[in-house]
């Protein structure tokens, strides 16, 4: 009999990875519309000199950030860590921007913030850059 059982939940574990493996958008309330919300993070340390200015954030952002989404953003200050490619622990200081795009889902939100991390690594020497995609329900 719990042989039985634990055949059972065996069988019953693909039905419901999938169910949880996709979650579903979701469904906004009145006055709000789904969005994909993008949080990029953007380390400040460069290798062999000082790290990134605020004078050349804002030339970035002026650049390369705001002809990429010129309906809006948010840039935050930040400090964290981790690892590099050769297993160091690296604590730095960042800028995180934040970006709302309303009826986008998260690979249309990837396609156009792409660019924007390409020439962040490209011009700053970066490894890579971190961006968080994620569902939200948005109201103007």
């Amino acid at each position: 009999m719990i042989a039985h059982r634990a055949r059972m939940a065996v069988l019953a574990l693909p039905v419901l990875v999938p169910a949880c493996a996709a979650p579903s958008p979701p469904a906004c309330p009145p006055g709000t519309q789904a969005a994909t919300v993008a949080e990029v993070y953007f380390g400040r340390n460069v290798r062999d000199r000082a790290e990134v200015s605020e004078a050349e954030w804002r030339g970035f952002l002026a650049d390369t950030v705001t002809p990429a989404f010129p309906d809006g953003l948010t840039a935050h200050d930040g400090s964290g860590q981790w690892r590099g490619a050769e297993g160091r622990i690296i604590q730095e200081n960042s800028k995180l921007l934040v970006v709302v795009l309303p009826g986008a889902d998260a690979a249309a939100a990837r396609a156009r913030l792409r660019p924007v991390e390409d020439a962040w690594k490209a011009r700053f020497r970066q490894e890579s850059v971190l961006t968080i995609y994620r569902s939200a329900c948005v109201g103007f």
